[in-house]
């Protein structure tokens, strides 16, 4: 089968105006596009890279969602409740109750929207914080976010709504009374002002800008990111130029997988845990629930001062997680025919790692890890050989913080009053996650809040009528 190849639209093809203006081709703003098409309006996404996807292109892990049909089939009995105190406990507590109780109410239909759109996420798997197989997948297992982008560009092209690349917006057009009318463009073509009944900021996070991480949290500074170089937090920019309300700022997640030894940082997604790898130290040690939130985690590895830790997995686990097979591919997993192998290769205490993997497996068999109280991402031993090291360090990955959303994304400002014709989805809002996101959430966000985007433009355009 030919590979799908997406063709932007050029820019000299952009019209004076649009129904709703959608800003970054991400998944919160290519799942808004559609959305808003389907329910009428015509619509123009502008997304300043030339490549599309954003940060949704880097997800491996999947989409969290409860009580869904794919759930059912697998046998697993999930409720809502549990969904969202797992979450605001996760957050610190800190989460934005309306908004995270719409995210979860509205987890499952976003799934099954998904699959009316060709895009079928039926495999599950778990991420740290949670208790049940939340995260959805593709049967194939591969890593999620690419799959999202794709399966929606598919979908944009299918509908033919324009997509525009390079083409940066650099500010929001109010009118008299402060309503946002339009935006302005930088393109390759030269600057144009596009007018609009609606526009929504879909532009991503700011885990790229070093000038941002300087301003809210320093002590992060000299990390790095996992994040695409665009994520330099330009919606937020805009948003703060006309005096909307920026919240939880500080509020950086730093994720504890990732590789960091190259010059290009690459994320290790948290399903490589949840289908049973662990993490050791130099010593050849566990030395905390890989399972807890990301914060714990990062915590944990940071406190060892070891320069990282390796995640430990084998031939059965990697079969369950084939965004392996690309780590693989680029150079960043260490192979062994046994566990001392691997543990020579990596400078490990081979005998620890060995007594370690035995307790481990142990711990898989009767289902109680004495040690750290891991209860789950403990289906599979570590016992098929082949088996396989990477070396991993945590790195900047994820901006909580962002613009104050109702649970309809529309745009607060500074006094808390709703500025008309604005909206924000994904994340450039905050509020959602509190203090740490769960893995799978982002995905699920962007769908969720994506498409309530969608709903809320397309109603608010038809009301102006």
């Amino acid at each position: 089968m030919a590979k799908f190849v997406f063709t932007p639209s050029k820019c000299s093809e952009i019209k004076d105006s649009y129904d709703a203006i959608i800003v970054g081709a991400g998944g919160a703003g290519l799942t808004a596009a559609i959305q808003a098409n389907e329910l009428g309006l015509k619509v123009a996404v502008f997304e300043k890279n030339a490549e599309l996807g954003g940060n949704t292109n880097r997800a491996s892990s999947g989409m969290n969602a409860s009580e869904s049909l794919v759930q059912i089939n697998e046998g697993i009995i999930d409720n809502k409740e549990d969904f969202y105190q797992e979450t605001m406990q996760g957050g610190g507590r800190l989460n934005d109750p309306e908004l995270l109780r719409y995210f979860v109410d509205h987890s499952a239909i976003a799934i099954d929207w998904l699959s009316n759109h060709g895009i079928e996420l039926t495999n599950l798997t778990i991420t740290g914080g949670m208790s049940k197989k939340r995260a959805h997948r593709p049967a194939s297992m591969a890593p999620v976010g690419n799959y999202l982008v794709t399966g929606a560009l598919k979908q944009i092209q299918k509908e033919n709504i324009p997509v525009f690349n390079n083409s940066k917006v650099i500010k929001l057009v109010q009118d008299d009374n402060k309503n946002v009318t339009g935006v302005e463009l930088e393109t390759e073509a030269g600057n144009k002002t596009v007018s609009a009944k609606a526009v929504l900021l879909a532009s991503g996070g700011f885990g790229s800008s070093k000038e941002l991480i300087k301003k809210y949290r320093p002590d992060l500074v000299d990390f790095k990111t996992t994040n695409q170089p665009g994520a330099t937090g330009d919606g937020l920019k805009l948003a703060d130029q006309i005096d909307a309300q920026l919240e939880q700022m500080d509020f950086i997640q730093v994720h504890p997988t990732a590789q960091t030894d190259t010059d290009h940082v690459y994320l290790i997604g948290e399903g490589l845990r949840g289908e049973g790898a662990i993490l050791v130290n130099k010593a050849g040690k566990r030395f905390v629930n890989e399972m807890n939130t990301r914060k714990i985690v990062s915590n944990s590895i940071n406190d060892l001062h070891e320069n990282g830790a390796y995640l430990i997995f084998d031939q059965g686990i990697r079969d369950n997680f084939t965004a392996v097979e690309f780590y693989d591919h680029i150079g960043l997993v260490s192979h062994g025919d046994t566990l001392s192998q691997i543990a020579e290769a990596n400078g490990i205490n081979g005998q620890n790692l060995e007594n370690t993997v035995k307790t481990w497996n142990e711990a898989v068999s009767s289902g109680n890890d004495q040690e750290f109280n891991r209860t789950t991402g403990m289906d599979r031993a570590i016992d098929r050989g082949p088996f396989f090291a990477i070396h991993i360090n945590p790195a900047i990955h994820y901006t909580m913080g962002g613009i104050h959303i109702t649970p309809k994304t529309e745009v607060l400002d500074t006094n808390g009053n709703v500025i008309s014709g604005l909206y924000a989805a994904g994340e450039v809002s905050g509020g959602l996650h509190g203090n740490n996101r769960i893995g799978g959430n982002s995905i699920a966000e962007t769908v969720i809040f994506g498409r309530q985007a969608g709903m809320q433009m397309a109603e608010f355009v038809r009301s102006a009528k």
